[in-house]
């Protein structure tokens, strides 16, 4: 269950990205019928199955994405504004999943906020996820959403060369997350003292987190 509101998170952080570019002036992702929510659409080869099975079994976490959803900006009718917009319509959207997940786990219906509640793990988890999704996308490295926005404000020369990085970047961001962990901590920091401020202690967060990384390798391994 996890593991399927973990791909709609996903499929929804792009089909942000094309609706609003949608809006903005650019039709290509619903001409190519991107602007779905079936996962099939969205998969990437390596996006969507090699990284998620590679953070979970050597990190203890999923994390990945799905195929990035095609945007010409020259379609855009504000390059610049709209640009941004787009780009930050997928973490924003990641965001306020996660806030809905995190408001419900209050909600008295559920059961309470617990390590013993089922409901409450399942919450937990998926804005677990969602902020992860949000915060790693938000990162300025080449090509994440962070990068599409922190390229308007670089002068040309430095733009280009910010940009000659893509190619290399998803190698450069699993390097620096598995390898430095200043960023993994600080990815964590976030996350948790996001949840804080919905009233989610770091200590039930941490269980939750624990839990369900302890299911998933029980099932795997029996």
């Amino acid at each position: 269950m996890c593991f399927a509101f973990f791909v709609l998170s996903v499929v929804a952080h792009e089909v942000a990205h094309g609706w609003v570019a949608d809006r903005c002036g650019d039709p290509t992702a619903r001409r190519l019928g991107r602007l779905t929510f079936n996962p099939v659409v969205h998969i990437d080869p390596f996006m969507t199955l090699l990284v998620p099975a590679l953070s979970y079994f050597f990190a203890g976490f999923l994390f990945g994405g799905a195929k990035p959803i095609p945007v010409n900006t020259s379609n855009l009718r504000r390059p610049v504004v709209d640009d941004i917009l787009v780009t930050a319509a997928g973490p924003a959207t990641n965001l306020a999943i996660a806030a809905a997940f995190l408001l419900l786990m209050h909600v008295p219906i559920f059961g309470d906020a617990s390590l013993e509640n089922g409901a409450t793990i399942l919450m937990g988890v998926t804005a677990f996820l969602n902020l992860l999704l949000a915060f790693f996308n938000l990162m300025p490295i080449p090509p994440l959403d962070g990068s599409h926005i922190v390229k308007h404000f670089l002068p040309g020369g430095a733009r280009r060369a910010y940009e000659a990085v893509a190619p290399y970047g998803i190698l450069i961001l699993l390097a620096a997350v598995f390898y430095v962990p200043a960023i993994s901590n600080a990815l964590f920091a976030a996350i948790f003292g996001t949840c804080e401020l919905f009233g989610h202690s770091d200590t039930l967060m941490r269980g939750i987190l624990g839990e369900f990384v302890g299911i998933g390798k029980g099932l795997f391994q029996g």
